[in-house]
Formats: structure tokens, C-alpha cells, sequence
């Protein structure tokens, strides 16, 4: 793969557009534009993220994730292109917009997912697998039955995307194609993960658009195995940025609810410095006396830590990544102070963090709630003569195409509509449903 190739402006969708641009900005700063101002977007605010969203202590949703995430990946990406500049001598074009590529990416990486964190992706999938969601199992091809039982939010990503919904323009968001590249963490579809127990990066609904995309900007297939392609080399950056995002924020909500303490949260925050950078935070401490501003300095300072170690790394293995035989996280790759420092902050996320009581509450709600939706959503769709039916249909927007032709094609636009649910939706949806919620008469 080559930096000329894998760099480019080419919109999806709109391949044959001639029109002018109206304003000085890049074509990828527009689209981050383009996703900032979009309904999916928004809608991240009301998804949890880990918590349950904020009450009296406000914690991480997917919006301010996600703009975190976008962060700290431009600032990975502008600090290799001078790296890059100097081994190239300036010869690769779009390169000063790695940053800008790489933002765009980290702001789309969670649009797909469906509310209530990880457990939504889940009970979407147990639903098809182990749930009343099995019968439809005869009505699909072998691939389009893994893609409903291995459901996953960096899949329906890219095609929410990219996918054409009813009365939208063709080309769904229209992005770049370097921005949509970077975005599929996992370059393969379900039956190649379903078999090694991986996640997976498109339906097969979408495969033919990843393929165009791939082969346009010269996307290898990985060199050990023809069933799965390399990834694009800015993925490496919007993962590193979503690895460094999630581990040290959750220990910082963690803190803000109690979890676990001051004290606690500072010894893990402090593992990763130098004694040089400890005694320098203890000066600092001296005359800041607020716990949460404490907290938040050492944040910085660990973000910044592994900014530069994921920087670093990425220059290290850069020809590897181009030629597809690099496969680890760059957060795997770091030094080792760094790298054991995240491994221990990482097991006491799992253990201290995750499994907290107000986790697990959120995870089992939410799970309930989307396993009756799916059933209520998907007997509606397949038997829409039934009365119940008629009017459960007329509760989803028009964009959905509820009356697809094939049967995978109305499971996908079930899905769609659920994934897109705000958790407040999903659970007002449930309690209507349910008939626990009625209209004032």
C-alpha cells in the first residue's frame, strides 16, 4: 500500500460529482463537519457509553466519548505527519490531512452502536442465536444469518454510513473514501470472524461497497489470509485513539461515582509516569487541593504519555502496516513501563469498573428491553396482515424499508431502526409496548 493511494477525496456515492468547493475547508474536515451536524450524532448523547447516563454526577455518554476520541486522534495524526514528511520529502499529497482524516473517523466509530452499550450489540445477537429471532434462521443464506447472530456496532457503522436508506441520497453520508477506510477496524465479514471468534467489519450487504472502497485505494488482502483484507493504516490511529479514550475516562467516571477512590485512582494514574513527572505532579498538588482537578491533570498528562508512545510506535512499524503483516493494537506495541502500566489499569477496569453494580443494572435493562423489542418489531415485519402489526409498522420511520423483499432485508431494517434508538427511545418504545405507558386521555 502506498500514502498517494490511500489518501484520497473521493466521495462515496458520489464518484462522477464535478461541483466546486465552496469554502476553503478540506474535503476531510468536511467530513467531520458533515458527521458533527447529523441526527445519528446527536442521538450518541443519549447512548450510554459504560454508566448509566448522568443523574446528579455527569459521566461519559457516546457524544462526548466519541469527541474525545475525535481529539486525541488528530493529535496522533498530526504528530507522525511530520515524521512522515521527512521520510517521504513532502512527496505524498493529503498527507498534512492525517489528522484531519483520522478525527473524522474517531467521531463515526461508535454511530452504529445501539443503545445501552455492549450489551445492545449482545441481546441483538443472542436474539437470532439463542432467542425466538432463531426461527427466521431457514429464510437466510448461511453469510446473512452470521451477520444477525454475530451482530456488531462497527459493522452497522459502516453501513449506516454508507447505506442508501429509503427517500436519502445515494451514497448514505457521502465521506470520503480515506475517512470510511479508517473507520472498519475489522476489514472481513462475519463467517471469516464467526470462525475465529473475532469481530467483523461489514455486512454482506455492504461488502461490495468496502470492496470498491479497498481495491480504489489500494487496500491489500492480508498476506496470510485471502479472506481478510489489511487494514487502512489510519485505522491503527483511530484505534489507538479509542484504546487511550476509553481505558483512562472510565477511570475518571469511575472516581466521579465512587467507585473507586481518590487515593486509588491516583496510584493507577501514576504508573504511568516517570518519577520526574510524579514529583512535578506533587508540586502541583501542593497548591491544587480539588481531588476532581487532580484527577484531571494526571489524565492530561497520562492522555499525553501515550499519545506519543502510540506516535512512536506507528512511525516504528509504519512499513509493516503498509505491506499488512502488522496485526496488534498499537497500545500492545507501546514500551514496556507504558505498556504493563495499561495492562494493570485494564485489569482493574474489569474487575473494579465493569462489573460495578450500576454497570451491570444498565446491562440487564437494557438487554431485556431490546430482546422485546426485537421480538415485537420482527413478528410485525414478517407478518404485517396481522392488525397488531398494521400498527406497530406505522411507528417506524419511512426511511426504514420495512417491506424489503427478502427476509434478510427486513431483519436489516429492523436493526436499523433498533441500533439507531437513543436508550430514552428504546425504553419509552418498551414501556408503550408494554402497555406501561399511556397516552393523556
Amino acid at each position: 500500500m502506498n500514502w498517494n493511494q490511500l489518501l484520497s477525496s473521493k466521495r462515496f456515492g458520489m464518484e462522477t460529482y464535478s461541483g466546486g468547493k465552496h469554502d476553503d475547508r478540506s474535503e476531510f474536515q468536511r467530513d467531520y463537519d458533515r458527521l458533527i451536524f447529523s441526527a445519528p450524532f446527536r442521538r450518541l448523547q443519549n447512548k450510554t457509553q459504560v454508566f448509566p447516563l448522568p443523574g446528579s454526577v455527569f459521566v461519559h455518554n457516546r457524544l462526548t466519548h466519541s469527541l474525545e476520541v475525535a481529539c486525541v486522534g488528530r493529535s496522533i495524526g498530526n504528530a507522525i505527519v511530520p515524521k512522515l514528511n521527512e521520510k517521504y520529502h513532502n512527496s505524498i499529497q493529503f498527507i498534512n490531512d492525517i489528522g484531519a482524516v483520522t478525527s473524522a473517523a474517531c467521531l463515526a466509530h461508535d454511530l452504529g452502536n445501539p443503545p445501552f452499550g455492549h450489551s445492545g450489540e449482545q441481546a441483538i445477537a443472542t436474539y437470532f442465536s439463542e432467542g425466538n429471532g432463531n426461527v427466521f434462521n431457514e429464510m437466510m443464506t448461511t453469510e446473512e444469518w452470521a451477520d444477525l447472530t454475530h451482530f456488531e456496532g462497527n459493522a452497522n457503522t459502516f453501513r449506516l454510513l454508507t447505506h442508501q436508506f429509503e427517500g436519502r441520497r445515494k451514497g448514505g453520508f457521502a465521506l470520503t473514501y480515506s475517512t470510511l477506510a479508517a473507520i472498519v477496524k475489522y476489514p472481513y465479514e462475519s463467517q471469516f470472524a464467526e470462525k475465529n471468534k473475532i469481530k467483523f467489519g461489514f455486512f454482506q450487504s455492504e461488502k461490495e461497497s468496502y470492496k470498491r472502497i479497498a481495491d480504489d485505494l489500494g487496500i491489500v488482502k492480508d498476506p496470510e489470509n485471502s479472506n481478510r483484507y489489511a487494514r487502512h493504516p489510519l485505522v491503527y490511529l483511530v484505534e489507538a485513539a479509542d484504546d487511550i479514550c476509553y481505558l483512562v475516562m472510565d477511570i475518571e467516571d469511575a472516581h466521579k461515582l465512587k467507585i473507586i477512590t481518590t487515593e486509588e485512582t491516583k496510584e493507577i494514574l501514576m504508573q504511568f509516569m516517570t518519577e520526574q513527572k510524579r514529583q512535578h505532579a506533587a508540586k502541583i498538588f501542593a497548591n491544587v487541593h480539588d481531588a476532581n482537578e487532580q484527577i484531571g491533570y494526571l489524565r492530561s498528562v497520562v492522555i499525553g504519555l501515550l499519545v506519543d508512545a502510540c506516535t512512536q510506535t506507528f512511525i516504528e512499524n509504519e512499513e509493516n502496516i503498509l505491506n499488512g503483516t502488522f496485526r496488534q493494537s498499537l497500545i500492545k506495541q507501546i514500551d514496556t513501563p507504558l505498556k504493563e502500566a495499561y495492562q494493570k489499569a485494564s485489569n482493574l477496569s474489569k474487575e473494579r469498573i465493569y462489573s460495578a453494580s450500576e454497570v451491570l443494572d444498565i446491562e440487564l435493562s437494557g438487554y431485556k428491553i431490546i430482546t422485546m423489542l426485537m421480538d415485537s418489531l420482527m413478528e410485525a415485519v414478517f407478518h404485517p396482515e396481522k392488525s397488531y402489526s398494521k400498527r406497530l409498522l406505522m411507528r417506524i420511520p419511512s426511511q426504514y424499508a420495512t417491506s424489503a423483499p427478502t427476509p434478510y432485508g427486513k431483519a436489516q431494517a429492523i436493526l436499523d431502526y433498533v441500533s439507531g434508538m437513543t436508550d430514552i427511545y428504546a425504553l419509552d418504545l418498551y414501556q408503550k409496548i408494554m402497555g406501561m405507558s399511556l397516552p393523556t386521555l
